[in-house]
């Protein structure tokens, strides 16, 4: 029986995709599922798609707030409204985009740790180098490769991609063409790779 594989479309700018990546991991595992962290830009799906952040949104954003301690205390994971946001998060996507597809989940998750828990300006790259190197990489190495036309090709294809498969926000995931949108819909991303939800 062939393997199946969740596709994660992430930016670490958005909150509840940080929150996702706490849980996604286990979820795959539980599943028997491979797991393919895909960066993308999410500004620019909101442009191609005319959504905003919820943050834009007066209402949405005075929600936003409590929303997000709920979920965090939920799962149990640490999460600090950092002071620079939104923040630009395109260097860190390219930086996922030079890494081997192996590698990626390392990184995505290092850097929404940084950002989400430890208020790190990650639209920096001093502080991106740190946070590479403290995780393990060659920090100095992956910034000056997010900075080559491979990476920000890459991340460019990714983002095209996912707004041609409908994507409009995240964390999105796909299991085929069957897309799941929102750190919410984890529970319903389970019951159909568990069988227990037909597409």
């Amino acid at each position: 029986m062939t393997q199946r594989t969740i596709e994660f479309f992430w930016d670490a700018a958005s909150p509840y995709t940080y929150l996702a990546a706490t849980q996604i991991e286990a979820l795959a595992q539980r599943c028997g599922c491979s797991l393919q962290w895909r960066p993308f830009v999410l500004g620019k799906a909101f442009e191609a798609t005319g959504n905003r952040a919820p943050a834009q949104i007066p209402a949405k954003g005075k929600y936003l707030f409590k929303d997000l301690r709920l979920w965090a205390k939920h799962y149990g994971v640490p999460l600090f409204f950092p002071r620079v946001f939104p923040v630009n998060s395109l260097t860190a996507g390219r930086i996922g985009c030079a890494l081997p597809p192996e590698q990626v989940g390392r990184w995505a998750q290092a850097v929404m740790t940084a950002y989400w828990t430890r208020d790190a300006d990650i639209s920096q790259a001093e502080v991106l180098k740190g946070v590479a190197d403290a995780a393990g990489f060659d920090g100095a190495a992956l910034l000056a490769a997010a900075q080559e036309q491979p990476a920000k090709d890459l991340l460019r294809a990714n983002t095209e991609e996912a707004v041609e498969r409908g994507v409009f926000g995240a964390p999105t995931f796909f299991v085929g063409e069957q897309m799941f949108w929102g750190n919410d819909r984890l529970v319903l991303l389970e019951d159909y790779l568990n069988g227990k939800l037909a597409a």
